[in-house]
């Protein structure tokens, strides 16, 4: 059996400590990755000791598989994490909205006094990302009414996304695509889902320090769950780096507003990337330890599901 959990520290200490005191072992367990599995699972375990005979002893396992059970549960306790901090995430846009429009007026200025198109082509893109945050930021405000919807290739936006934080993080951090080129295109609203993106992205590549690397992933996964909500199917898009992984301390509030590891942070990304991915049906999960952080976006690819 020994080879099915690939030799699990934690599972052979309840072996070894059910086999020498006899007492039976009953208790939620988490598996590693094998051979056989490549996630994590998390499992019923119960183990008894039994005899079979010529006073022999034999130790009975029972596994049963509720890694599901429990990230439907991890799920609505996003959920629930998420809607206590929307109030604060709305108060805090207003004060984000006046300082964009100095900052697109400014650019416009500048824009004016410059003679080089190579050097506009600068000013115009502060420009568009000012109204783009401007738009960001009036969504936020709003009453919560449906995104502007259109059908887009999500690898186009992760690119996207990508050329944006380049300039800023060097050459030392790599980027690894794993995209599955059978996605289909994806009703979404462009500016707030590549403003969610930007900022997983940018998480990343905060957490790498300036050398690593990060994997953008995308899969199609059927029967899928998103709070009381089981869809045919969703588009899974993963963020992955290979930091340090995020603090123990942190992972039941990292979605709450203002919660940061960083000095310098805001605390601000991960919500509003939450408060974006549920005006959409979806949801944002995680998964950390060190050397591997992944990011899940869930977005389902119709607007239906059943109950």
């Amino acid at each position: 059996m020994l080879p099915l959990v690939d030799d699990d520290t934690e599972m052979q200490e309840v072996l070894e400590r059910t086999l020498s005191s006899g007492i039976p072992h009953a208790n939620e367990l988490r598996l590693g990755r094998s051979e056989y599995h490549a996630e994590d699972r998390i499992v019923d375990c119960r183990v008894s000791l039994m005899s079979s005979g010529q006073s022999k002893q034999a130790l009975l396992v029972e596994m049963h598989d509720v890694t599901r059970r429990a990230k439907i549960s991890r799920e609505n306790a996003l959920i629930i994490q998420h809607g206590a901090g929307r109030q604060m995430i709305r108060q805090l846009a207003h004060e984000i909205k006046n300082p964009l429009g100095g900052l697109r007026g400014a650019a416009q200025l500048l824009s004016r006094q410059l003679e080089s198109d190579e050097l506009k082509e600068y000013t115009s893109v502060i420009i568009s990302e000012a109204d783009r945050l401007a738009s960001l930021v009036d969504t936020l405000l709003g009453p919560g009414g449906p995104p502007n919807k259109q059908a887009l290739n999500v690898h186009e936006l992760l690119e996207y996304v990508v050329r944006l934080v380049e300039p800023e993080i060097g050459d030392r951090i790599r980027f690894h695509r794993d995209y599955d080129p059978g996605l289909p295109l994806i009703d979404l609203d462009r500016d707030q889902m590549v403003q969610a993106f930007l900022n997983l992205v940018q998480n990343a590549a905060t957490a790498l320090d300036g050398q690593g690397q990060i994997t953008l992933r995308s899969r199609a996964i059927t029967n899928f769950t998103i709070g009381d909500v089981r869809h045919n199917v969703i588009a899974s898009i993963d963020i992955e780096d290979d930091g340090p992984g995020i603090s123990p301390q942190l992972k039941d509030s990292i979605f709450y507003p203002l919660v940061t590891s960083r000095a310098d942070g805001t605390g601000l990304g991960l919500p509003a990337a939450q408060e974006l991915l549920s005006r959409h049906g979806g949801l944002i999960e995680f998964e950390s330890r060190p050397g591997r952080t992944v990011f899940s976006v869930r977005i389902p690819l119709r607007s239906g599901g059943k109950p």
